[in-house]
């Protein structure tokens, strides 16, 4: 089985649930990163993968999804266009990706997309079964009984883990992962900055969608007479027909960004031994680290 790890999201997580209190030697806060690698080790733990690789944000707000909808993350972004993020965050997230490289974690980007399109891809590719970790709702629509490919959902956090299939994306939404973008986009996120169809909520969503199949069918019923939508619902619509129009290529994923070949084999030792050493030195990660390098060369004797 293929891990994809949504590292972004882990390591945001990481930092808003453990305390700032969490030290390097050097005063250097290091809450994001124990949390990091302590969820990691868990993860491998707990779902014993064969392969990992871990998606990062190269362009977390890529231009071309800017320019199909200009709200898109705008709340989130600072004047320079970087995103707007806690002043203590960023320097963890470089002390992550080190130790990424130091154990010989696949860490994978790419030029103007997301590590959503990162995952999507790779997912896409893979000839094997794959775990798609991650707590954005957006990723559902990666889901797929036929590869498979389940999305094990850590919104509520890690020990809270929850794996979706077809079925419990559907139970849990009322539409099927290949439904689940044109939701999203009528629902809206105001997290990313969508604003989605006024007066269209989850559930109306979701009805809308499974009756007419798809947003495609729902916009041609809105430009018949004759369909049975009500005044009200056609009326929203058609106020939101650019919004339409644009929303859908935001929300999906990118599933064949031409990425090369990734090595995404667990390591059976440390790329960079004297490099891993002297960082977990430095800030005082012996612990956290020692764990997550035993889980990923011995998962077995890690269980």
């Amino acid at each position: 089985m293929l891990m994809l790890v949504d590292a972004p999201g882990l390591w945001y997580r990481s930092f808003y649930g453990l305390p700032s209190s969490m030290r390097a030697p050097d005063g250097t806060q290091i809450n994001a990163v124990r949390g990091f690698c302590d969820g990691l080790a868990t993860l491998i733990r707990n779902r014993r993968p064969e392969r990992l690789v871990c998606a990062v944000d190269t362009d977390w707000r890529p231009p071309w999804r800017v320019e199909l909808v200009p709200s898109y993350k705008a709340h989130r972004a600072n004047p320079d266009g970087t995103e707007e993020e806690p002043e203590a965050l960023g320097p963890q997230i470089e002390i992550i990706r080190e130790l990424l490289r130091c154990m010989g974690v696949a860490t994978v980007g790419a030029t103007d997309f997301e590590a959503d399109d990162v995952l999507a891809t790779l997912a896409a590719r893979s000839p094997d079964p794959v775990e798609v970790v991650t707590g954005d709702r957006d990723l559902f629509q990666l889901v797929d009984d036929g590869k498979p490919v389940r999305v094990v959902y850590i919104g509520r956090g890690i020990a809270k883990a929850e794996t979706f299939d077809e079925a419990a994306v559907a139970a849990r939404f009322g539409v099927t992962p290949a439904q689940y973008a044109d939701f999203a986009v009528l629902r809206g996120d105001p997290s990313d900055g969508l604003p989605g169809v006024k007066g269209i909520g989850d559930k109306t969503a979701a009805r809308l969608v499974t009756e007419y199949g798809d947003l495609a069918g729902l916009q041609a019923a809105a430009a018949d007479p004759r369909s049975r939508l009500t005044p009200r619902v056609r009326g929203a619509l058609d106020d939101a027909a650019e919004y339409l129009a644009a929303a859908p290529q935001v929300v999906r994923t990118v599933s064949d960004i031409p990425l090369g070949e990734v090595d995404s084999a667990l390591p059976e030792g440390p790329a960079d031994a004297d490099g891993l050493t002297e960082i977990t030195a430095r800030y005082g990660l012996a612990n956290p680290v020692t764990r997550l390098g035993q889980t990923i060369t011995e998962p077995e004797q890690a269980g």
